[in-house]
């Protein structure tokens, strides 16, 4: 492998572990409905497990309330088997033609239990951010060893990968900030 594919490699494996921390915190709540509190319901739609998203469209059209209309009226049923299998905390309001989520405020305890979870979420990112950055290393150490890299080229792209672990470890913290904020402000 070159630097430039070692880099490359790299740097996409750790937008890659920011980009599944924050999918991570879209999945956890505010004070407020959001349509990703509902993105891990899965729905027996026609014998096959289905994502919620592909059989019906979720609003949030007021702050405590999510609204799920079917694209097939003969799922509601199953949509919220899938909902309350999900173990969501919500109980679903069928009224024959759409779902109704209301979510309720939240406590300071649940905040504070919140606020715990976004911060393991940070800390497994970059932590898997950091692996990346030894196996990165390792690359430019066994090609300096194979001698197709010279010990300067070696040194550049270490300091090369050690940017990218900064970078994108101030990002992952500037998210879980951002998040923590949202859920305390509420």
């Amino acid at each position: 492998m070159t630097i430039d594919e070692i880099l490359l490699d790299v740097e996409d494996r750790m937008e890659k572990a920011v980009a599944h921390l924050r999918k991570g915190l879209a999945g956890i709540r505010t004070g407020r409905a959001n349509p990703g509190l509902v993105d891990s319901v899965s729905v027996l739609a026609y014998g096959m497990p289905t994502p919620l998203k592909q059989v019906a469209t979720v609003s949030c059209p007021e702050p405590q309330l999510i609204l799920i209309r079917p694209f097939d009226i003969g799922l509601l049923k199953d949509i919220e088997k899938g909902i309350s299998n999900a173990n969501l905390g919500y109980a679903p309001n069928n009224d024959g033609k759409v779902i109704r989520l209301n979510i309720p405020p939240l406590s300071t305890e649940v905040r504070r239990k919140m606020v715990k979870t976004i911060s393991d979420l940070c800390e497994e990112t970059k932590i898997s951010i950091r692996n990346v950055r030894r196996d990165g290393n390792k690359m430019i150490d066994a090609e300096e060893k194979a001698k197709t890299i010279s010990e300067d080229e070696r040194d550049k792209a270490k300091e090369q990968i050690q940017e990218f672990t900064k970078k994108y470890e101030e990002t992952a913290t500037e998210l879980a900030k951002n998040r923590e904020k949202d859920i305390m402000d509420e």
